[in-house]
């Protein structure tokens, strides 16, 4: 099931791609290991930034969420050091089936532009973005500059 779903969700992004992402099996032979890449919002302090995804699929999917992470550092209150993402979506409690992989590539650009301080993975980062929006953009452009530039 997961081979079959994943051939249509890769043949439809192809037909419909999403703006500034792409995505691609990392070989022909293993469909279930995705590579990404989402170039940063223009209204983001991530704007200018090339921002690599790995992406890696069960073979229960669509019934288990893949895997997801970033593989450039990011100054994000959603994001660890380690790539890890902390976005509903992708939790296993919330996961649906009928998710799609264009779900889950348009909820981590809508992340870029909107991170979410409510649920942060990095606690320090998100009480600089809720208490000092002039200090988080600042540091979240040098990161940029320095870990995603392209």
């Amino acid at each position: 099931m997961a081979l079959r779903r994943l051939q249509a969700e890769l043949l439809d992004l192809n037909k419909n791609p999403i703006d500034n992402v792409s995505v691609a099996p990392i070989d022909d032979t293993n469909i279930l290991h995705w590579k990404g890449h989402i170039l940063g919002p223009n209204n983001s302090p991530y704007k200018g930034g090339v921002f690599k995804l790995d992406i890696v699929f069960s073979t229960d999917y669509p019934f288990k969420p893949p895997k997801v992470k970033f593989t450039t550092k990011i100054y994000h209150p959603n994001i660890d050091d380690e790539g890890a993402i902390c976005v509903a979506l992708l939790k296993n409690d919330q996961w649906k089936p009928a998710t799609r992989v264009s779900h889950v590539l348009r909820s981590l650009v809508t992340l870029l532009e909107q991170p979410n301080p409510e649920d942060p993975l990095m606690t320090d980062i998100a009480e600089i973005y809720a208490t000092d929006q002039a200090k988080f953009q600042k540091n979240a452009k040098d990161y940029t500059k320095k870990y995603a530039s392209a």
